[in-house]
This record gives structure tokens, sequence and C-alpha cells, in this order.
């Protein structure tokens, strides 16, 4: 299913159920885990079933967790041969987080997932969230339809990078898919200050100068399912730049460019319409700050067909 019907009002509680549990799955990279540059290594890849974590060490051999939306379960394996699962039902938070720790103690990986969620408040510990979920397994296939669309769209545009660039991946404490490019130039000494986030994640994650890229379902100020693009740190003049499409827009609050996701999958050609945001808020973002973009930008790679680069770089 690409470009799925979206509502965030209606869709609301089964977001935030979907939320709290990939705040407990994605502990596991955290605790296992050396810590790899910006975070990556915590963030969740998005794949045709679900969100799953990367491989993390049990004793000699590797694990994994997948969130299956295709299925409404956790799945654990492992190389051992181990494989395992739980249903996902509209547990509390506090029921999934014990069922989630007894299956990763069955299959051998013996890690704590106590602690709490990062980047919203108020910060429940998961152990103590009893808070009423709702899960409704056709509306997660639709929001993982989403993310998985978007993610296709993302990997697209990261071909026409050579610079250093993130991967397309899901960012679980603010449940959005982001894709960053970077200048490799430092940054000045990022501001802190994200809700259950310790500062020293924030100040390594914008340690350089970047341009960043996304996806979301709503929330934070924008009630609607939305793309995003902003620099860190904000170039001058960058809220007036003229971006594609024009439904594109400056979020004063948020500080960043957001189109809407409705607005994308109802044009012709929803693909061209998001790659035209990507590449105008791009190209706005590194004229702005000064990038070497002849340095930076390659062709858009083609299937089957590598790439001659240009004899400048």
């Amino acid at each position: 299913m690409r470009w799925p019907r979206l509502d965030y009002a209606a869709d609301r509680r089964v977001v935030e159920t979907l939320h709290a549990y990939l705040q407990v799955v994605g502990k596991l990279p955290t605790r296992t885990l050396p810590w790899l540059n910006h975070g990556w290594h915590v963030a969740l890849q998005v794949v045709p079933r679900g969100f799953r974590t990367y491989p993390v060490p049990v004793g000699e051999h590797q694990a994994e967790l997948l969130v299956d939306c295709m299925g409404s379960r956790v799945v654990l394996e492992s190389s051992s041969g181990f494989a395992d699962e739980l249903t996902l039902s509209g547990q509390t938070v506090a029921d999934f987080h014990r069922a989630l720790g007894e299956l990763l103690q069955r299959g051998g990986v013996e890690v704590s997932l106590a602690g709490g969620p990062n980047e919203v408040d108020p910060a429940v510990p998961f152990a103590q969230d009893r808070r009423e979920r709702i899960w409704d397994a056709g509306t997660v296939r639709r929001l993982h339809a989403a993310f998985s669309t978007a993610n296709r769209v993302f990997e697209r545009f990261r071909t026409g990078f050579v610079g250093k660039s993130s991967p397309s991946h899901l960012f679980w404490g603010s449940l959005d898919l982001a894709v960053t490019r970077f200048s490799g130039r430092k940054a000045p000494l990022h501001p802190g200050g994200i809700p259950n986030l310790p500062d020293a994640v924030t100040r390594e994650a914008y340690s350089h100068e970047v341009a960043s890229f996304g996806f979301w379902l709503g929330g934070g100020g924008m009630e609607e399912a939305a793309f995003y693009a902003y620099g860190y740190p904000v170039p001058t003049g960058l809220p007036h730049a003229r971006l594609q499409p024009e439904a594109a827009r400056w979020h004063d609050g948020l500080r960043e460019f957001v189109l809407p996701y409705a607005r994308v999958r109802d044009a012709v050609d929803p693909d061209a319409t998001l790659l035209q945001f990507l590449e105008s808020s791009y190209a706005a973002i590194a004229e702005l700050a000064g990038w070497d973009r002849r340095a930076l930008e390659v062709p858009t790679g083609r299937v089957g067909a590598p790439r001659e680069l240009p004899s400048e770089l």
C-alpha cells in the first residue's frame, strides 16, 4: 500500500500506543551496542513488515527485535536459531515491558529495559505506566505503510549526495523518520533542552552542520502528518526561502519547513512532489549556509548503473 490515507485526530490513540511500545523496544540497542556517531545505532530500520532494531550481541551470537506491523506482534530472532514472539493487543506499557523482558530472557538476551520514554513529557516509567492503550491492526498497517513509502523516497533522495549522510531511519524518541546531510563543518554547541533526553545526546547529534529532512505522524504543534526540513544552525534568511511545492511553509514554532502529508498524497505524482520538497529545501539550506555543493552533490543514482563521478570529485 503506497500513500495510505492518514488522519491524525482519528489515529492519535493508536499512534500513541505504537510510539509507547517502540520506546521500550528502542532501549535494547542503547543497552547493548557501543555509541555510534550521532546516535544512529539506536534508530530503527523501516523494513517490509515493520520496524527492526540493529543486531545486538548475545554471547557468541546476535539477535534482533522486529515490531511486526503486519502481524501485530514483536518477534525476537537470534543467530543461535532462537525465535519467539509476543502479541500486540493494546496491553498497557507496563504489561508490554514485562512481557518483552521475559521474551528477551527466554532468548538469552540478558539486558534490562528498565527506565522510561525519551523526548516526551511526562515520562512515566515503563513499569508504572498502566494507562489504557488502543491497538488497531488496520490502523497500524496504514501507519507503517506511510513510513515505508516515505522511506522509499528518502532513500532515492540520498543517492544524490556524496558527502556524509545518515541512513533513512526511525527515531523512536520523537517517532519520526529522518535522513540527514552534513556539510563537514563543525556546528555551534547545541543548547539542548529536549524533554527527558540528556543534553550530551543532543549535542553529539548536532556536533556538525546539518540539513535534516523527515516525516512524522503529527503532534508537537502540527496536528496532521507532515514532512519537514531544517538546518542546524539555522542559516540567516532561511525562513524566507521559497520552496517547491508551494504548499511548503515555514513553521515559526518548530523553526523548520513543513509540508502536509495530505498535500503530497493528493498530488498527481506524490513521489515527485516529495522530492521537490526535499531538493528545494536542501538547496535553500546549502546555499544560505555556504556549503561546498560542487564537492558534495552527485547525479541521482540509477538502478544497476554505477555512477560516473564528475572529474572535480
